[in-house]
């Protein structure tokens, strides 16, 4: 059985991409997905506490919970692209990572 990746893994492996993508999806989705404007919001958080924290873990147990409600555990909805998709499976990984 293969190793799950730890938090800082994939944080490293996903979070450049989550910083670009996350701001497109809002602008592209956001109007018929009001939800999104919110899962930006708390991925700015997210990243930024990560970044202050350096190496130590930081506290993301309430973004990672507002999260998961937010997106109804990072269910994709059925009218969106491929890049939305990857945002919820790129955030949903960053927190089973995280809460590993």
């Amino acid at each position: 059985m293969a190793k799950q990746a730890n938090f800082y893994e994939v944080k490293d492996r996903n979070f450049k991409t989550l910083e670009q993508y996350v701001p497109i999806v809002a602008r592209v989705h956001g109007k018929h997905h009001p939800e999104f404007y919110e899962v930006l919001e708390l991925f700015e958080i997210i990243n930024k506490k990560v970044k202050e924290a350096g190496e130590e873990k930081p506290d993301l147990n309430q973004e990672f919970e507002q999260l998961r409600i937010i997106t109804d555990n990072y269910t994709v909805p059925g009218d969106v692209c491929e890049t939305y998709e990857a945002v919820y499976n790129m955030l949903a990984e960053a927190d089973m990572a995280y809460h590993a």
